[in-house]
């Protein structure tokens, strides 16, 4: 949006074009106090034209929403043995390299479903599906986290259970397509919410079954659903993606872009000249459960050397394409557990 039409002054004393670019470079942390100050105020950060205003003058911060194990087990304690870890978000802030935790969804105060896929809109953040951290039962939930307001919300459940999909975001909607039902059998429907409207639409079917597939937005053009497996064909992954063309609104299928037989689940990237890649591997100190988050061109990549080792940190920067090498950042030991998952938010 080019322009704001404003009935009184936002900034006493000020037109209303100097008020707008004050209120442009306030840092996002301080939105909520500043929607206090008047109706005006708060009707304005909480618009998302604002947020398309201050991501076009580049004053939009970038961080890195981490589904991640609580350190010590579960948010009110040690975990008991077999019992698995609670899981909370976490946010790091790449440009001082803070770290800090989002309040609890109000549904679910002990954790967050287990599973549960990410998702960036916007500037807020989308919640969606997983397991009940109590019954293992799979939901259909879905919370936004508006950072300006600092709250949770509970939007449109997704129209049927699905865990292990692949989800991505493009201009106010979130994508989701494959995974499974709560039978365990793989699925080809595709679905896209529109987080305005607080709606879902039906995007057709993948070219076949795509259970455990990971979901990938490549520029403004296309969400890609990579690799997966057939119901029939149990973990055998397959190397081929289905390829949503926002434009046209049509699916496309691209052979031979993964590597057969390898799990995608939070492990792809956007590598040189725009191509997937394993961020598994960049480097042998991530080759276990490997995680890349862009943000903007450096990427937050999370993993283990091995099986059961130490969870390590790491910042990578992407110029022209080229790929760094990690460059490992030290982190607060209550930030420090396993990543489950993970988005790139814009706020």
């Amino acid at each position: 949006m080019e322009s704001f039409e404003f009935s009184t002054e936002l900034v006493p004393g000020l037109p209303n074009e100097l008020g707008l670019e004050c209120l442009t470079r306030l840092p996002y942390t301080a939105h909520r106090l500043a929607s206090g100050v008047c109706h005006r105020w708060r009707d304005l950060f909480q618009s998302p034209d604002f947020h398309y205003h201050r991501k076009k003058l580049g004053y939009t911060q970038k961080v890195a929403c981490l589904v991640q194990a609580f350190s010590g087990g579960t948010v009110n304690g040690p975990k008991r043995p077999g019992e698995l870890p609670s899981y909370g978000i976490s946010v790091f802030e790449s440009l001082n390299r803070g770290w800090y935790r989002l309040p609890p969804v109000p549904k679910y105060p002990n954790g967050l479903p287990l599973f549960c896929q990410l998702a960036s809109c916007e500037g807020k953040l989308v919640v969606m599906g997983g397991w009940n951290p109590v019954s293992y039962d799979p939901v259909a939930d879905v919370f936004i986290y508006d950072f300006t307001t600092q709250q949770w919300r509970q939007g449109k459940d997704i129209p049927s259970k699905r865990s292990f999909f692949a989800i991505g975001a493009c201009s106010g909607r979130v994508y989701i397509a494959g995974g499974h039902d709560e039978n365990k059998n793989a699925l080809r429907t595709a679905w896209v919410y529109d987080l305005r409207k607080d709606e879902w639409d039906q995007l057709g079917e993948l070219s076949k079954e795509r259970d455990e597939c990971e979901g990938v937005v490549i520029g403004e053009g296309e969400f890609w659903v990579v690799s997966g497996y057939g119901t029939e064909r149990q973990g055998q992954f397959d190397g081929s993606a289905d390829v949503y063309e926002f434009k046209s609104g049509e699916w496309r299928v691209a052979e031979g872009i993964w590597e057969p037989g390898q799990c995608p689940r939070s492990s792809v990237g956007i590598g040189k000249g725009g191509k997937l890649m394993n961020w598994a591997e960049l480097d042998t100190a991530v080759r276990v459960g490997a995680r890349g988050i862009m943000l903007g061109g450096r990427v937050l990549v999370t993993g283990s050397e091995y099986q059961g080792g130490p969870h390590g940190f790491y910042m990578v920067e992407v110029k022209e394409g080229q790929i760094g090498k990690l460059e490992k950042i030290n982190v607060p030991d209550e930030f420090s557990g396993f990543v489950q998952s993970g988005c790139f938010v814009e706020i």
